[in-house]
């Protein structure tokens, strides 16, 4: 009796058991890891290949990029099978010892705290434009200068939305739950890639052809330069092995499919994105891509709530990784 008190005790205080039941399909978690990649650096991506120099510079760029990126979502998965642990911080503990754990801990809740800074900045940046395309028109004070109702104050909708939307989606504790979302989250991000697609093709190409594209980056730091915006833009390493640990088929072959065809899948609509809105915008593309759309333009505006809609499916994922 001691000693099968002894093994259960054992194996409640096992890390890997943290993850409960794993109940997570295949395409459950390729959908959750393209929406951890699919964020806000979407909006960048057509100015990013302006300051590559192009789109065979950038589409380069991508492809030596996704490359590591894969291979590290490998390395990472069959480091989490070897470890049995169901946490970024507990494999590296692990595999590296407690002071590099340690140490892997305080860097991963550093960086998902400034990716959640980030991701609400971005969400509170589309609310401000939104309000201003609604109001575009509104109420002129007495000095002229237009003023918005109570109601449309980005600080009164970011706590509301805290509250209403993002705080009940992170309450569950389980990742596999965050499939549902992320399939809306990547729906929504796809809406953007779309609007810039139909958009080039129905701009009048007359005007559009007397601007100037590069065909060669500015200078070889400039081409650099763009390499942090592309592999932030396919950055899902955090959730990795919470998704891996959640998986009902655990094997490597499995894992290496979800990898590759996940990140294809984000080199395809980051890649569309960039092309299209270059070829529309040249050397003119906005940091944000929306903003050199007119902003009253209804199709503009549906693709910045959807944008929005689609960071905040992000935000439950990156909470839970930090809790």
């Amino acid at each position: 009796m001691e000693e099968l008190a002894r093994e259960s005790i054992s194996l409640l205080a096992k890390p890997g058991a943290e993850c409960g039941t794993p109940n997570l399909s295949s395409v459950g978690a390729i959908f959750i890891m393209l929406k951890s990649a699919l964020g806000a650096g979407l909006l960048n991506f057509p100015w990013a290949f302006n300051k590559a120099g192009g789109m065979h510079t950038a589409l380069m760029v991508e492809l030596s990029s996704l490359i590591f990126l894969i291979s590290g979502l490998v390395i990472l998965g069959y480091a989490s099978s070897l470890s049995n642990h169901s946490t970024y911080q507990g494999v590296v503990r692990d595999i590296c010892g407690p002071a590099i754990g340690k140490l892997c801990g305080i860097c991963f809740i550093f960086n998902l705290f400034m990716i959640s800074v980030a991701f609400l900045r971005v969400v509170e940046d589309q609310l401000e434009k939104l309000c201003d395309s609604f109001h575009l028109n509104g109420t002129t004070g007495v000095m002229g200068e237009s003023f918005r109702p109570w109601y449309a104050d980005e600080r009164l909708t970011m706590s509301i939305l805290c509250l209403v939307v993002i705080l009940p989606l992170s309450i569950p504790k389980e990742i596999s739950f965050q499939k549902y979302t992320s399939i809306l989250g990547t729906l929504a991000a796809c809406y953007l890639t779309v609007v810039i697609i139909v958009k080039y093709y129905m701009t009048d190409h007359n005007v559009f052809h007397k601007r100037e594209y590069s065909s060669s980056p500015t200078s070889l730091s400039s081409m650099f330069s763009v390499i942090p915006t592309i592999c932030f833009g396919f950055q899902c390493h955090e959730a990795c092995i919470t998704i891996y640990s959640s998986m009902k088929n655990k094997g490597l072959s499995n894992w290496v499919m979800v990898s590759v065809v996940s990140m294809l899948i984000c080199l395809l609509i980051y890649s569309l994105t960039g092309i299209y809105g270059f070829l529309t915008f040249g050397e003119n593309a906005a940091a944000d891509i929306l903003m050199s759309y007119p902003g009253n333009d209804a199709v503009v505006i549906v693709a910045r709530l959807l944008f929005a809609i689609s960071i905040i499916t992000i935000y439950p994922i990156i909470l839970l990784l930090g809790r």
